[in-house]
């Protein structure tokens, strides 16, 4: 598959991260890291001290937040994962919504034509949840979460880039996340990635190795065509 040859100036399809990327999800899921935390008696995390451990998954954020708190064997995690699991579910567009400008770039972007997706590391099944819960589902041609190619084939792996562009049909594509696991993931499928300062970071923004870095969604688009017209 040639992923970039079209003549067209810009993009034919452009996907994103969810958690961190379209969706200011941290207040939530700290509620339900803590809801696990509180089960067995350790400290709560602020929304801050959870931020820089989403954007692997649940079981690894949950994982980091006991790691933070005392750690904890297998086992354990394994209850405290399906306990974070179900309170997230319970309550996961409490706190949530969009970046500010995310909905007038999407906007944007659909009027030129382009085809966008959602590929993030979040459960498949949430994923779609919190899209609907906020009426987003209609904007996206596909969404895949960290489940949907089957377990270890998440992000970093190129494996939900390259299911994106196939449900999307093919053409020219980029990739737009806050994550470490976004740029690789992004590169390792051929595709030029954004990374976004306003995400839920792991490290500084300008370590990431993203082609090219925005600060606010008022930015993408410019940001889309110079990326294009490379």
């Amino acid at each position: 598959m040639t992923l970039n040859s079209s003549p067209d100036p810009f993009f034919d399809i452009v996907g994103f991260d969810l958690d961190g990327t379209l969706l200011d999800t941290s207040g939530d899921l700290a509620a339900a890291v803590n809801h696990a935390l509180a089960s067995i008696d350790r400290p709560l995390l602020t929304v801050e001290q959870v931020k820089p451990m989403i954007g692997g998954g649940a079981r690894h954020m949950l994982a980091q937040g006991l790691a933070a708190t005392g750690g904890c064997d297998d086992a354990t995690l394994d209850v405290l994962h399906r306990r974070l699991l179900d309170h997230y579910e319970a309550n996961i567009a409490v706190l949530t919504r969009p970046y500010p400008g995310t909905l007038a770039a999407l906007d944007t972007l659909a009027a030129r034509g382009v085809r966008i997706a959602v590929v993030t590391n979040k459960l498949e099944s949430l994923a779609r949840k919190v899209i609907d819960a906020l009426d987003l589902t209609r904007r996206f041609a596909c969404i895949i979460g960290g489940d949907t190619m089957g377990p270890g084939n998440g992000k970093p792996s190129p494996k939900p880039i390259y299911e994106m562009l196939a449900r999307c049909g093919g053409g020219t594509a980029a990739f737009v996340g806050d994550s470490i696991f976004d740029v690789q993931a992004g590169h390792a499928a051929g595709l030029p990635t954004i990374a976004c300062s306003f995400g839920f970071l792991m490290q500084p923004v300008e370590e990431l190795g993203a082609d090219a870095i925005i600060d606010g969604f008022d930015e993408l688009i410019p940001t889309l065509e110079r990326l294009a017209a490379r």
